[in-house]
């Protein structure tokens, strides 16, 4: 029997991997324009890390992580996001004493959930986090940061902003227990999933896709209403701020959503979800807001050190593109040129013609093929033309002899050419 792959892990297979590669190549490009650094840590992580991070009483915790005990009998987990592990880089390798960090990071992450369309127990994250900067202007820039993804994407129509405060984690402690008292007195309509979070984590009811808690929940007491005044005046100035950049066509229109929390015990103050309805019930491509507390939750004996990030799920986002015209076309073939070789004598000196191609640096860039193996012009005619490969080189032991090369255009109704050797790094600058 064949061994399978393990359900909700999938294989991208070659067909598949040039979007990858393109995705992101501009999220990369986009981030790091922005002046942050690359950060790379591990797929495994003590347990203790996430629990102390995300919280027991998340679903993450509870019901999605990937835990397991080594031979030393010790407890470890599995990525199920990467801010965690990324605070836990920083405050291993000293990076937050006295300093400011802008990092970001790329990688698979890992839950055991129920795979559907654009959820899967192995998916992908980009992740940005900043670290030491206490005021909205971080906050302002990462928001437009994620503007420039979708321009760069050709998704600004696709997706839209939802924004929200959550204060400070005092002022949501009182929150809680006003949420505990006001679904208490409408237990009877909670779902088991809600009675069980009631105690543990109620803000989550607020997030609940339920349709028949609908009403109950839009008839909430709403946090923003119990926030203070200073953490009110903090959220209006970072609304403004994203006006202006509306007025200026630096983004896309966005939505207070009052019943907006993220699922993570450390967010507090700004939380925001960039989301689509083109994806059905997957629709949040983009998430993230500020943590504060976490560096100190995890160890650190300075005060609370100010943190602002988010992460964007790449499957998703990868669904959204096709259908994006804009991006589509910057998917390439599978090779620029295609060699045909006929004969002993060309298929061992042509090889080194076309090495001594791949090495000109007017064209290092261009992907060329070579077929290997025994088979007539015909047959590598069909090959050429399966890569998608716009031209066909041929070399027979005429074109050896006469150190000529056969030029067939295989997208273009233009005559065969012959052209020197040496003259076709030339030729491919001319034409490709």
């Amino acid at each position: 029997m064949i061994i399978q792959s393990i359900r909700g892990m999938n294989d991208i297979l070659p067909d598949k991997t040039t979007p990858w590669q393109i995705l992101e190549g501009v999220l990369r490009d986009t981030i790091q324009s922005y002046g942050y650094q690359e950060i790379r840590f591990p797929y495994l992580e003590n347990t203790a890390l996430f629990k102390r991070a995300i919280g027991e009483a998340t679903d993450i915790v509870e019901k999605e992580m990937y835990t397991f005990l080594d031979r030393n009998e010790e407890s470890i987990t599995l990525r199920p996001e990467g801010t965690a592990g990324c605070v836990r880089a920083c405050l291993q390798h000293h990076l937050l004493y006295h300093q400011t960090q802008k990092l970001w990071y790329l990688g698979p992450m890992f839950r055991y959930e129920r795979p559907q369309k654009g959820r899967y127990r192995q998916f992908h994250q980009c992740g940005v986090e900043a670290y030491g900067f206490a005021d909205i202007d971080i906050e302002f820039e990462l928001l437009l940061m994620n503007a420039r993804f979708w321009r760069n994407l050709g998704l600004q129509e696709s997706v839209h902003l939802e924004i929200n405060t959550l204060g400070t984690s005092e002022e949501r402690l009182i929150y809680r227990q006003i949420l505990i008292d006001y679904f208490k007195q409408h237990s009877v309509l909670l779902d088991a999933d809600s009675q069980r979070r009631l105690e543990s984590n109620p803000l989550r009811i607020l997030d609940s896709k339920n349709p028949d808690m609908q009403a109950m929940i839009e008839s909430a007491p709403r946090l923003i209403d119990h926030l203070s005044e200073a953490s009110r005046d903090r959220f209006d100035r970072l609304c403004q701020l994203l006006q202006k950049a509306v007025e200026e066509g630096l983004m896309q229109d966005f939505r207070i959503n009052p019943r907006l929390v993220r699922g993570l015990d450390y967010y507090s103050h700004t939380v925001f979800e960039w989301v689509t309805s083109d994806l059905g019930a997957q629709g949040t491509v983009s998430a993230g807001g500020r943590y504060d507390n976490l560096i100190t939750q995890l160890g650190s004996p300075k005060e609370a050190t100010p943190a602002f990030g988010f992460a964007i799920g790449l499957e998703r986002l990868l669904l959204l593109l096709e259908n994006q015209p804009t991006f589509q076309e910057k998917i390439p073939a599978a090779a620029d040129v295609f060699c045909i070789l006929l004969g002993e004598k060309a298929n061992a000196q042509g090889r080194l013609w076309i090495e001594k191609w791949r090495s000109d640096a007017n064209i290092s860039n261009l992907r060329i093929d070579v077929h290997a193996g025994d088979a007539s012009l015909k047959n590598q005619m069909k090959k050429a033309d399966k890569t998608g490969a716009r031209i066909a080189f041929i070399l027979g032991d005429e074109e050896m002899q006469n150190q000529m090369t056969s030029v067939k255009f295989l997208r273009e109704d233009k005559p065969q050419l012959s052209v020197k050797q040496q003259d076709i790094p030339l030729f491919l600058t001319q034409h490709l």
